[in-house]
């Protein structure tokens, strides 16, 4: 799509969480046969603005974020509530078990039967890797054998970032542990590395002139501000008895356990942080990852409606 970028109207923004009637306004209209592809950082109002075009235009709500496909969490990623998922369809929400593998592949292939139908799908989520996999296209790179990925599970970042070709490190986050380790598995598992399966990555799924795709564009300290309101949220509504049901199954190796807020709250419950140091680290945490994924998307989605709060 080629339109000038939306802004919300700032009345949205004083009603706050839920209230996205002035952004669906502003919106064009959403032909019934398009998808509709929804990015953008945590935290930013992307679940609200999904749900509201299924209502209005008709759809399912399909996830595209990596921490919230996992069966252990609602709270503490921020999945859509039950109230929500009363109102319109959602797929792809706490399917796959805590300890169970689940990489960019396995969302793909779970989405693809969901882009013929019968419903209209409305892909929401913050993981940029899902939605490049979606409209540029993924090689299919074989499993990764369970030793691999278990001596990838020993090893620190700068040791994994070390076995990484140039070329492949020039194309990750190299701050982002499981990026890294993917790229390590990858090489050691098929001897080559994941810069030379991408450049054989077959034609998309889904093209963006085939599809209506929005990303937030959102300012730093408003989007701050609402990050720390909903981790408090997320204590108020059970974010802490969430993650003390899965104390006993808790393994910092899985990807499931690394969800932000988890680790900072397991510290606390296994008392080597008070509360409060928890909630900070969490949502210290939370804001740096935000601006890793504002930064991702503004570099790969330009071509993409870009929708930005006023402040």
């Amino acid at each position: 799509m080629t339109q000038k970028p939306r802004r919300f109207n700032a009345a949205w923004q004083r009603k706050g969480h839920g209230q996205v009637t002035s952004l669906i306004d502003q919106l064009p209209e959403i032909p019934a046969d398009r998808p509709v592809l929804i990015a953008g950082p945590t935290a930013s109002g992307k679940s609200d603005l999904a749900l509201a075009i299924a209502e209005k235009w008709g759809g399912v709500v399909v996830n595209a974020d990596a921490s919230q496909v996992y069966d252990c969490w609602r709270v503490i990623t921020a999945r859509p509530t039950e109230k929500d998922e009363a109102r319109a369809e959602h797929l792809l929400y706490g399917h796959v078990p805590y300890d169970m593998a689940y990489s960019a592949g396995h969302w793909l292939r779970a989405v693809k039967p969901l882009l013929r139908g019968p419903q209209r799908p409305i892909i929401v989520g913050g993981t940029g890797l899902y939605f490049s996999a979606l409209t540029e296209g993924m090689v299919d790179i074989p499993p990764t054998p369970p030793h691999v990925r278990a001596e990838a599970d020993m090893l620190d970042l700068e040791a994994l970032l070390a076995g990484i070709d140039g070329r492949t490190l020039g194309r990750i986050d190299q701050r982002n542990r499981a990026r890294v380790q993917r790229a390590w598995e990858v090489q050691l598992a098929t001897g080559r590395s994941l810069a030379d399966w991408q450049d054989e990555t077959p034609p998309p799924e889904l093209s963006l002139s085939a599809c209506v795709p929005l990303v937030f564009d959102v300012d730093k300290n408003w989007l701050n501000t609402r990050i720390t309101a909903r981790f408090d949220r997320m204590l108020q509504g059970g974010a802490l008895d969430e993650v003390a049901a899965m104390r006993d199954r808790y393994d910092p190796a899985l990807p499931s356990c690394r969800a932000i807020g988890v680790p900072e709250l397991m510290a606390h419950l296994n008392g080597t942080l008070t509360l409060a140091e928890a909630r900070e680290k969490a949502t210290i945490a939370t804001r740096q990852f935000a601006k890793r994924q504002r930064t991702w998307f503004r570099a790969r989605m330009r071509a993409w409606h870009r929708l930005t709060p006023e402040t």
